[in-house]
């Protein structure tokens, strides 16, 4: 029963913080390409919350972090207005490779396709 507390809690925080990224004037943040909150894993007492954020250029990470981990007040603050728990959990921001990995698996996929495509098509085989 509580983990589907906790779950549903965890998605509203993702998408509170998702939509809260938007409004973030640090530079860090909002000058790079694409930021995103890709999980939110909350403790079972609602005192932190580990956020993990994807950026698409990795060089560009611990750049991003820095600047949510020095705007977690301001995102705690607005997070506690919208969600309206009785403890708002203290965030803490952990990089997520999940958006390169997937770009990376479809780049091999492509090159893959690309290879079969060189080769012909391919020989039928006649059932017996």
């Amino acid at each position: 029963m509580a983990s589907n507390r906790i779950n549903r809690i965890n998605d509203e925080i993702q998408r509170e913080l998702a939509a809260q990224l938007r409004n973030l004037k640090d530079p860090r943040v909002s000058g790079t390409g694409m930021v995103s909150i890709t999980r939110v894993d909350t403790t079972s007492d609602l005192r932190f919350a580990r956020v993990y954020v994807s950026v698409l250029d990795k060089e560009q990470e611990k750049d991003v972090l820095k600047g949510l981990k020095s705007a977690s007040g301001f995102l705690r603050r607005e997070l506690g207005r919208a969600l309206q728990l009785r403890y708002t959990p203290e965030l803490q921001f952990f990089g997520d490779d999940s958006i390169q990995h997937g770009a990376h698996i479809l780049e091999l996929l492509r090159k893959e396709e690309e290879k079969d495509a060189a080769r012909g098509p391919k020989p039928e085989v006649e059932e017996c």
